[in-house]
């Protein structure tokens, strides 16, 4: 009769502990990289309330010095933080009860550079009409000190 050894304690505790410490290994880079892609969601989210808010302060403050836009309806391309607070503080100035929602997220980040794919939904009002629009977006972000800023949006509004 043959007796089939049992397989060795100290090669299974072995496996066991490779098995766990490459799941340490590689659970760390999978959460902080879902960190990284949850700050980038974060910034356009504050961004939006801070125009929700009326407050043009706040919402500079998430926009990059090098901005450039392509607007919904721009026919070229809108260049400069400067430009893009004076667009934003006239917006401010007609608009109210503005809300923003984003829908399906993608982020990628390679390094200090991220970029953010959605669509998006808004509405709110502008003089005694109301307003709703849907579109789809991109937008480039780069971290500078330790934030992400928005440095490109593209947005483009679908019927």
């Amino acid at each position: 009769m043959i007796r089939r050894r049992a397989p060795n304690r100290r090669l299974r505790v072995g496996l066991l502990v490779s098995s766990v410490l490459a799941l340490a290994t590689f659970a760390p880079a999978t959460a902080w990289a879902q960190d990284e892609e949850q700050e980038i969601i974060d910034a356009l989210v504050a961004m939006w309330a801070a125009i929700e808010g009326g407050d043009l302060d706040a919402y500079a403050q998430y926009v990059h010095p090098d901005f450039t836009a392509f607007g919904e309806n721009d026919v070229y391309l809108a260049e400069g933080k400067g430009l893009e607070l004076r667009s934003y503080g006239d917006y401010l100035n007609r608009a109210r009860d503005v809300h923003t929602e984003m829908h399906q997220p993608q982020v990628t980040i390679r390094g200090d550079v991220a970029w953010i794919t959605y669509y998006w939904t808004d509405s709110g009002r502008i003089g005694e009409e109301r307003f709703t629009s849907r579109g789809k977006s991109t937008r480039i972000f780069v971290r500078e000190g330790g934030r992400w800023l928005c440095i490109h949006g593209h947005y483009t509004a679908v019927p």
